[in-house]
């Protein structure tokens, strides 16, 4: 992971830099004022990064919105580490996904992290199907978004699990009828895009699902 701040609080004793090599961590430090080239070229390997501004908050908030319009980073989980009395202090819709409170506990920081991972991680498995944020629950036939509960019918969660099972692939109207409706069915390939809308009205952005004129839909890969 990276952690970016001024160049005398990288290097504190009590910094998040050293606490997170301590605990195993390999961890990227990056200067506040420095090129932001060094941090883009290790975009491919970060699995977070925490913004170290402890007393300026607003130097964390212009930190998170410049990562943010940067392509390579823009998906990255952000953390903002700020003290204690600055807490009010944050903006919360600068983009960043979380924050920890500084004099760090290790436990907690590690905590954070791996929470931020786990929402930025994508799996599939026998019991679950994870995609950014929304996590696909088969044996409890639940369907959560950043950890809030989707109300999806039988129909929808099962239109869902196959799109994303096969993320990357275009998916046909026709295969889609034929593998989530059943081959009886009588219905047109119209039902499919009523119910790849009611989809996108319920997990909105979070659901990367296009729409291939003339061909069908696919979840894009990451």
């Amino acid at each position: 992971m990276a952690v970016v701040g001024h160049g005398p609080e990288l290097e504190r004793e009590d910094g998040a830099a050293k606490l997170l090599r301590a605990l195993g961590a390999e961890v990227f430090t990056h200067h506040l004022w420095d090129d932001a080239a060094a941090l883009i070229e290790q975009a491919a390997r970060l699995r977070a990064v925490l913004i170290e501004t402890l007393s300026r908050p607003d130097y964390a908030a212009q930190i998170s919105r410049s990562l943010r319009t940067l392509p390579e980073l823009s998906s990255v989980p952000l953390l903002v580490a700020v003290s204690a009395a600055q807490v009010a202090q944050l903006d919360d819709a600068a983009g960043y996904n979380d924050f920890v409170v500084h004099p760090y506990l290790a436990d907690e920081l590690y905590a954070r992290i791996r929470r931020l991972e786990w929402f930025a991680s994508e799996f599939s498995n026998e019991e679950r199907l994870k995609i950014g944020t929304i996590v696909i629950d088969r044996q409890a036939q639940q369907v959560r978004n950043g950890g809030t509960l989707v109300p999806l019918t039988q129909r929808e969660r099962a239109l869902l699990i196959y799109l994303c099972e096969r993320r990357g692939r275009a998916t046909t109207r026709r295969e889609l009828l034929a593998r989530v409706w059943g081959a009886d069915y009588q219905g047109g390939p119209r039902t499919v895009d009523i119910h790849v809308r009611r989809l996108r009205q319920k997990l909105g952005d979070a659901l990367p699902l296009r729409t291939l004129h003339g061909v069908g839909y696919r979840v894009d890969a990451p």
